[in-house]
């Protein structure tokens, strides 16, 4: 069964037309490789337009919202703040294994990520760095994980293996 995604980019420059967003569309074909729908990414200026486009999703019924960007260190880089206004509960499992997942790649600058990841409503919310190398490992540990999560997040059952 298919179910709803979305992504959220934020990013000033990108949202006021300086330069186009390179990470969003890698989300994108990444979740709809794990078999969710999801449309094109969302462009918005970090801060609360971040969480303003996270309640949409939510809202809108997204099953996950996968953000890149804003997690920093720089003043502008608001994003964890806008999430967790949104966020019910957090998963701090799954922020702390991206984090450790960039370091073990030989990317100490992995450890300067903010991100957060959680669950607002029905629906798993996981923010990525705003560069293609820490988005390529965000996914690279989400990949194996991300369908358990989001139908672990509404109560599904999963599959024990056989006893």
């Amino acid at each position: 069964m298919s179910l709803p995604a979305g992504v959220v980019v934020a990013s000033n420059r990108a949202a006021a037309g300086v330069y186009a967003d390179e990470t969003g569309p890698v989300i994108v074909d990444f979740l709809r490789e794990q078999g969710f729908v999801v449309d094109a990414p969302v462009v918005v200026p970090d801060g609360e337009p971040v969480a303003e486009a996270l309640r949409a999703a939510v809202a809108a019924g997204a099953r996950v919202v996968l953000t890149t960007g804003g997690t920093g260190l720089t003043p502008t880089d608001r994003t964890p703040e806008a999430t967790r206004s949104v966020l019910d509960r957090e998963v701090p499992g799954i922020a702390e294994a991206i984090r450790a997942h960039g370091l073990a790649q030989g990317q100490p600058m992995a450890m300067l990520s903010r991100g957060l990841a959680g669950v607002a409503g029905d629906c798993l919310v996981v923010n990525l760095p705003g560069s293609r190398g820490g988005v390529r490992d965000g996914l690279a540990v989400l990949g194996p994980v991300l369908r358990h999560a989001v139908e672990q997040v509404v109560g599904s059952d999963h599959d024990r293996g056989a006893s």
